[in-house]
């Protein structure tokens, strides 16, 4: 398929180019920001599982507290909650905004990632994917997706992964514009954010 091999990339180098000027933007604001909470760090480079099971350092505003214990759900996934200590303050504001993504524009230019995929899992996920779940790995993670256009956080890690399993059958430049708008939709609802200990909405 063109697109797939060929056309996904040149979307993915265009519209990071595209959108470099915006992450210039809210970088300045949201530095001064994370820097006058607590003086720690701006960015979290969190390791990742990228395509072929490669590790990736993928960015981030860091939207935690310095040296936060990691907490996981029953599935494996990361805890995400409303009532989350760990979380500061402008972490609250640009996690509902989804500004805490926006540095990940970096990993789509160098690729790492393309604007459409699958999420990308931390590197102990692969220890919990059967042999159709690692077939995930077969396309770059995406800032955004299938589960954070429609579901964004209201679902466990293995319907997460079906979801995934399901955007990889059926991508095309379609089902991308299909996700794209769906996310920018979720965002501006604000639907979904968080989810509970366990593991759904």
């Amino acid at each position: 398929m063109i697109y797939k091999k060929y056309g996904k990339r040149c979307c993915d180098i265009i519209l990071s180019i595209v959108g470099l000027p915006f992450f210039a933007i809210v970088f300045i604001p949201t530095a001064i920001a994370i820097k006058a909470e607590d003086r720690g760090p701006v960015f979290y480079n969190a390791p990742r599982l990228g395509k072929d099971g490669k590790t990736f350092k993928m960015y981030k505003f860091r939207s935690m507290k310095v040296n936060a214990p990691d907490i996981r759900l029953e599935d494996g996934s990361t805890y995400n909650g409303e009532d989350d200590p760990r979380v500061t303050k402008i972490g609250k504001f640009i996690r509902k905004t989804s500004i805490d993504e926006t540095p990940q524009l970096l990993n789509v230019l160098k690729g790492d990632m393309s604007f459409i995929g699958p999420r990308p899992d931390l590197l102990d996920a692969i220890k919990i994917y059967n042999e159709k779940e690692k077939e995930k790995l077969s396309v770059r993670p995406g800032i955004t997706g299938y589960n954070q256009a429609y579901y964004r956080n209201s679902v466990n890690a293995k319907n997460k992964f079906k979801n995934d399993l399901k955007y990889i059958e059926n991508l095309s430049l379609k089902v991308d514009f299909k996700i794209l708008f769906g996310t920018f939709r979720s965002v501006l609802k604000k639907d979904n954010i968080f989810i509970n200990s366990e593991g759904n909405k």
